[in-house]
């Protein structure tokens, strides 16, 4: 699968190398005049006013006295908040301080009473490696509730760039300009509530990008990359040449996970959806009669895909279902119970991890947490560590759910998916999700491309409907099933 055109992202190893081979490039100074120029536009929207900026003691306050320096070349009012020791600083950060105070500059200890037109959070970058403290922290909180629009540098003070989690009191940024690569804190995690609107700035380093195992997934790119792979521009088919999905679940109680997996893979374009249920099987679906219903074993003869675990249970029956599931040699999707079988049995999870045909599995983090014997914190706390060591314990194609939901291959590559909005937060969403990969992996994708299409299109399909008014409150499953059609359809 060629992702190249996705937005790559650098893990903050990644980063350090890119940097350490450019060291002497200019890089501070590119990086303040790409933030400048943000600056400027954000400024232009406000009715004039001092800028402040609160410069830390590292390479991020140096990329603040680069933007201080600018916008007062620009004929801005600008004060800069500095309580470090200048001599202290890294040699580009000191040079920057120095810049800046010969063209006129001067740093103040603290902040004045009036709101600022706009806030430039410089404090820490992606090395800050303990919460924020002390002086430091009643500035963070400070720009939290002045009421003026914040652009952070690189990074927001406070949260971590790998992980997306907050070390303690974090800024709130309206806007964070990022450079070079976009970081996986910006995008998972606490990373968007913190960031606000992230623009990427490459100062140049676009080669030193193309070979990044992290990328982003916007719907319109994951689209093209589609291409004609769900055609139906071809007059002479039939339903068995978009695939026979079996979907293995829906236990007593539980029979409504079932269905909706396979409404949502209907919609998604498989020819052929039938359900096999571990208990006994509802004579048919009033609202979607073209789902065939029936025992597990008729259901997986002839599939050419399989998604096990919607309402499946984990009782004898429900595994028994699941080991026959695993041992068929198609693709298979393993989600929710069946993930939790397989997390308790060490026999279903040699199984799993020996197949040959592809597998994918979709946990939220308690799941990926209990399949790792991991605590749920300890799997957020790295979600792309947890991503990778599942793709490589059992052999799978892993997505990771969540806000910027994690995906990992068995190959090292990953992404995290830009496109949804809370409208997925409501139950039968993680069900949803299962049968549109099904019905991708049934109609033939490759399984990278199935599990990233089918995570994208499922939170794409979130965003449309409430660009139409439509949630985030009270959006249903199935609502987000009818709108990843349309949304499949314009491919």
């Amino acid at each position: 699968m060629d992702d190249t055109i996705l937005a790559p992202i650098l893990d903050v190893a990644e980063l350090r190398a890119i940097e350490a081979r450019h060291a002497g490039d200019g890089l501070m100074e590119r990086a303040g005049a790409a933030a400048a120029a943000v600056a400027q536009a954000m400024l232009a929207t406000s009715r004039g006013g001092r800028v402040i900026v609160l410069a830390g003691p590292g390479n991020n306050g140096g990329d603040g006295f680069v933007v201080a320096r600018l916008l007062r070349a620009s004929y801005h009012d600008v004060d800069v908040v500095f309580r470090g020791d200048p001599a202290k600083l890294p040699a580009d950060a000191r040079a920057a301080h120095r810049a800046f105070g010969a063209a006129g500059g001067a740093t103040i200890g603290g902040t004045r009473a009036e709101a600022p037109a706009l806030v430039i959070d410089a404090l820490y970058g992606v090395g800050l490696a303990r919460p924020i403290e002390g002086d430091d922290a009643a500035l963070v909180q400070w720009s939290n509730a002045c009421g003026s629009p914040v652009l952070a540098l690189d990074v927001p003070s406070g949260l971590d760039a790998q992980s997306g989690g907050l070390r303690g009191i974090a800024i709130r940024a309206t806007a964070t300009a990022t450079f070079i690569a976009l970081k996986p804190g910006l995008l998972t995690n606490d990373g968007p509530d913190a960031a606000g609107v992230v623009t990427v700035h490459t100062l140049g380093l676009d080669a030193s990008l193309a070979d990044a195992r992290g990328r982003r997934l916007d719907w319109t790119l994951v689209d093209a990359l589609l291409g004609d792979k769900l055609s139906r521009t071809r007059r002479n088919v039939h339903k068995g040449t978009f695939g026979t999905l079996a979907i293995v679940g829906g236990a007593p109680g539980m029979v409504g996970a079932a269905i909706l997996a396979g409404r949502a893979a209907m919609r998604a374009g498989a020819g052929k959806v039938r359900i096999g249920f571990v208990g006994n099987a509802p004579f048919f679906d009033p609202n979607a009669p073209e789902l065939m219903l029936g025992a597990v074993a008729p259901a997986i003869d002839g599939a050419t895909a399989i998604v096990a675990g919607p309402g499946l249970g984990t009782d004898d029956t429900a595994a028994n279902a699941l080991r026959h599931a695993i041992e068929a040699g198609v693709p298979i999707l393993l989600d929710a119970d069946a993930l939790n079988l397989v997390a308790a049995s060490a026999s279903l999870r040699e199984a799993v991890a020996a197949r040959h045909s592809p597998t994918l599995i979709t946990p939220h983090p308690a799941e990926a947490a209990r399949l790792l014997n991991r605590t749920t914190a300890d799997a957020q706390r790295d979600r792309i560590g947890t991503a990778e060591s599942l793709a490589r314990a059992l052999r799978a194609h892993v997505v990771l759910k969540g806000v910027g939901s994690v995906i990992a291959h068995p190959d090292g590559r990953y992404a995290i998916n830009a496109s949804g909005n809370p409208a997925l937060a409501s139950a039968g969403s993680g069900d949803v999700l299962a049968g549109i990969a099904g019905a991708l992996l049934a109609q033939g994708l490759a399984p990278d491309l199935a599990l990233r299409a089918a995570v994208c299109v499922h939170g794409a399909a979130a965003d449309h409907l409430v660009e139409r008014g439509v949630g985030p409150i009270g959006v249903g499953a199935s609502e987000i099933a009818d709108a990843a059609r349309v949304l499949l359809n314009r491919v």
